[in-house]
């Protein structure tokens, strides 16, 4: 509905036991990529994508991603468990304290100002998401929604499209780094499928007030279960 599904992915497989930090990250992509592609279909076939403006965020978006996936290969996995805190958090508090950039109808900025704004975010985007991931959808809905004033349709639409970029980034470098576990990955990127056209559909169907309240009570749940986890 709102995102790439990493903000349920990704600490849930931190949660499994035996499975390292990077091995979950690798494998998520696997499974984010055939989620976020599918959902782009689905919302491709409302809304279409403007090429100018779109190729130019996915292709830094791409680069970013490749960028942050080497950096990740290349850290204590012991940071991991604390940066997908904090941007559960950063997410939580943008979707509690700003309501309006969910619902509100707004007519995108000219293409020049559009991708000045518009661009760099899609490279920092694709950073995090290539070095660990959760809430980039969310990221950037509330980037493409906020600076770049797209309704929000559109802006998901978008959204969906950068996100699978990312994830192809990331997934590119990782399995060639041999630590993605290809049939944990393959199993969930048949459900992330399934369920990225649920909720395409429901999003296109329902409307904001039930995503945003949806995304405030899954991420709210996250944190608790990993900051519990982290002090156990």
């Amino acid at each position: 509905m709102v995102g790439g599904g990493g903000l349920i992915q990704l600490p849930a497989l931190m949660l499994m036991p035996g499975l390292a930090p990077v091995t979950a990250l690798a494998t998520n992509k696997l499974a984010g990529l055939a989620g976020t592609a599918s959902a782009a279909l689905a919302y491709g076939r409302r809304t279409r994508f403007q090429v100018r403006t779109a190729a130019p965020a996915v292709v830094l978006a791409f680069l970013g991603a490749l960028a942050g996936a080497l950096l990740a290969t290349r850290v204590p996995s012991s940071t991991f468990t604390p940066i997908v805190i904090a941007a559960l958090c950063v997410v939580l508090v943008i979707t509690l304290t700003r309501p309006r950039l969910f619902s509100s109808v707004r007519r995108a900025l000219p293409g020049r100002s559009f991708l000045r704004r518009i661009l760099p975010a899609s490279a920092l985007i694709g950073v995090y998401d290539g070095f660990i991931g959760p809430g980039t959808g969310s990221f950037l809905l509330i980037a493409l929604i906020g600076a770049g004033r797209m309704p929000l349709l559109a802006a998901t639409s978008l959204s969906k499209l950068v996100n699978a970029a990312t994830n192809l980034g990331a997934l590119l470098l990782f399995s060639g780094q041999g630590v993605l576990d290809w049939r944990l990955g393959l199993i969930m990127a048949a459900a992330n499928v399934a369920g990225a056209q649920t909720g395409a559909r429901w999003a296109i169907r329902v409307g904001a007030g039930l995503i945003r309240g949806v995304l405030i009570v899954v991420v709210l749940a996250l944190i608790l279960v990993l900051v519990r986890r982290s002090f156990a």
